[in-house]
């Protein structure tokens, strides 16, 4: 089988994550290159290592290397800011564009959400780790609901397994998640909040996902949030129910107060969920790293999938 040509913006952490998930995963996938702006990265040299073309000239130099008139994916896990003048770029040259920034130019995409009405776009955004995490449960509830009126998460991960990149767009992501929570997600108010932890030894990612909705049962919702956790564990192996899902009613008589909603009535469910690396590049404790490349190779294949088929 013919394999479809990806090239990988940024050597960090996630880029360097990916390129091994690529290597080692995929058998529809070919790792192309990789292209950084660090020449001593670690993840340049590991690339070099392991085979794989490289560039220290970042898109500029990819474009100027024999391996991109090939290129059919190009994965940009550099910065929100720099994703734009990368985004131009690739389009003008027919590249398609996964977008592993908070940058949110293509639609947010989560594979077990929207992947399926997302697959002709010529960019889909990746959202955030805590929104790969806990999207898909706000989704859960969503679909055996009459409404969500609110969603929060909170998504704690391990500081060691934020690089440079992930801490200079954390305002980004913040934003990004939260939008996502509403666009995605299905819930009429989002709210993130994103920590990193700098507990020592480092912690797995773990996230708790408060949900009000109206119309649904507790069972229904159960159900639900089962089947789209054993969903999201098909390309995420480590991710997983901490705890069983917590009810509480606020009916008639006893109204939660939201700011900026005021005061609201129905049934509010607490998820907690961990998520652990598969340790392709970071340590098992940086599951936040690994849902996220996990998500943009998962989109990847069903792109080329469907590319390879129509050719």
């Amino acid at each position: 089988m013919t394999q479809t040509q990806v090239a990988i913006l940024g050597s960090g952490n996630i880029g360097t994550d990916l390129m091994l998930k690529v290597l080692r995963l995929s058998s529809v996938l070919q790792m192309g290159v990789l292209a950084g702006i660090d020449e001593q990265s670690e993840g340049l040299a590991r690339a070099r290592g392991l085979g794989v073309s490289t560039t220290d000239r970042g898109l500029d130099g990819l474009m100027t290397m024999p391996e991109w008139r090939d290129i059919r994916i190009v994965f940009d896990a550099t910065s929100a800011n720099a994703h734009a003048r990368h985004d131009e770029l690739c389009r003008r040259h027919g590249k398609r564009i996964i977008d592993l920034t908070p940058a949110a130019i293509g639609p947010y995409c989560v594979p077990v959400v929207n992947l399926d009405s997302q697959l002709d776009r010529p960019n889909l955004n990746m959202v955030t780790c805590g929104g790969q995490a806990t999207i898909p449960i706000v989704h859960a509830v969503r679909r055996v609901a009459d409404r969500v009126v609110y969603a929060e998460i909170v998504a704690s991960m391990s500081s060691r397994s934020a690089g440079p990149g992930t801490r200079a767009n954390i305002d980004e992501a913040t934003r990004t998640t939260a939008r996502g929570i509403e666009v995605v997600g299905g819930a009429e108010k989002g709210k993130a909040v994103i920590i990193l932890n700098p507990a020592e030894p480092p912690l797995i990612m773990r996230n708790t996902v408060y949900i009000l909705s109206v119309g649904a049962s507790q069972a229904a919702i159960e159900t639900s949030v089962a089947e789209m956790i054993s969903r999201v564990q098909r390309y995420v192996p480590g991710y997983r129910l901490k705890h069983s899902v917590q009810f509480e009613e606020y009916g008639p008589g006893r109204a939660l107060h939201i700011p900026a909603l005021g005061s609201v009535h129905g049934l509010r469910s607490t998820v907690f969920l961990e998520v652990e690396g598969a340790a392709h590049y970071l340590p098992a404790y940086a599951g936040n790293l690994d849902i996220m490349t996990s998500a943009g190779l998962h989109a990847a294949e069903r792109i080329a999938q469907i590319g390879q088929r129509q050719s």
